[in-house]
């Protein structure tokens, strides 16, 4: 089975897991074990706040299936200080932690400020060029709009074609583009207005590597997804038909409805032929339920 398709959620350490997603009693040392035991990809939004240590790495490499893989946001200590190039040598550093990893490591991914524009391009450029980019994929989200924009974006890709480094892209069209109504749900509604701190920023799928990182802001009304997931499913068709390597995040306002919103995508997929993988998480045998005497 080809295995260029990577799906999974943003984090792994989520107690409101517990009882549906994960066991009912699994204890939070368990959590990356279960969680490689369902899916085969998670961001690592945790070293954006803090550095682990080498050791905390290895551990985590150790607790995963072979080809599970980890995709680490670069610390905000070296993304959002202004410029960039500065921190050339933190950054070589964090990518050098990043390889105990092992051939567990996807993609590092470096994730810029709403506040950092074009007008840094030459910063940008040359931060980029000092990363060792033949040994690592490494991927770039931009967040101010302008980036969005002609000439801006023209330059931004040409880039990062250039330098081999991938385009995340950032959907959140699900929490933006959906009127509110009376007929949704006031636990929903309040999710997605707190979820809006997020930019909205146009989505423009293209694709400057061999590999590619979407970052999917799903709405908690899963049905409201569809539409949205109908144009991935295509997208994804043609990447994956060309050989491109993808890894497809799944986020969502309560978190709780994540892995839910994950499986029905995947779902949606396999009915599509595409050419992705099972996820693990279909092979696990489900608890025994304990009867109930009345």
């Amino acid at each position: 089975m080809d295995f260029r398709f990577h799906l999974g959620c943003a984090v792994w350490a989520y107690k409101g897991w517990v009882g549906d997603f994960y066991p009912k009693g699994s204890r939070s040392t368990e959590f990356l074990q279960l969680y490689s035991d369902r899916l085969r990809t998670v961001e690592v939004n945790s070293t954006f706040y803090v550095i682990p240590d080498r050791l905390t790495v290895e551990r985590w490499a150790k607790e995963t299936p072979a080809n599970f893989r980890f995709c680490p946001k670069f610390p905000k200590q070296l993304t959002h200080n202004g410029l960039l190039h500065p921190y050339s040598d933190q950054a070589l550093h964090f990518l050098d932690l990043m390889s105990s990893f092992g051939d567990r490591l996807g993609v590092p991914f470096v994730q810029l400020p709403p506040s950092y524009s074009p007008a840094n391009f030459a910063d940008l450029e040359r931060f980029l060029i000092t990363l060792p980019v033949r040994d690592f994929q490494i991927a770039l989200e931009v967040r101010h709009a302008d980036w969005f924009k002609d000439p801006h974006c023209d330059r931004l890709n040409e880039l990062l074609k250039s330098l081999g480094v991938g385009r995340v892209l950032l959907d959140s069209r699900p929490i933006y583009d959906l009127p509110f109504d009376g007929n949704t749900d006031a636990a929903d509604t309040l999710s997605v207005q707190q979820e809006r701190r997020k930019p909205n920023l146009p989505l423009q799928p293209v694709v400057t590597a061999p590999f590619s990182i979407v970052r999917f802001v799903s709405h908690p009304d899963r049905d409201l997804n569809v539409r949205f997931w109908q144009e991935w499913r295509l997208l994804l068709n043609n990447w994956l038909a060309t050989g491109t390597e993808v890894y497809f995040f799944m986020h969502c306002p309560i978190e709780e409805r994540s892995p839910h919103n994950l499986k029905y995508f995947q779902n949606m997929l396999e009915k599509a032929n595409l050419p992705i993988p099972t996820l693990p998480w279909d092979d696990l045998v489900p608890p025994p339920q304990q009867l109930t005497l009345f």
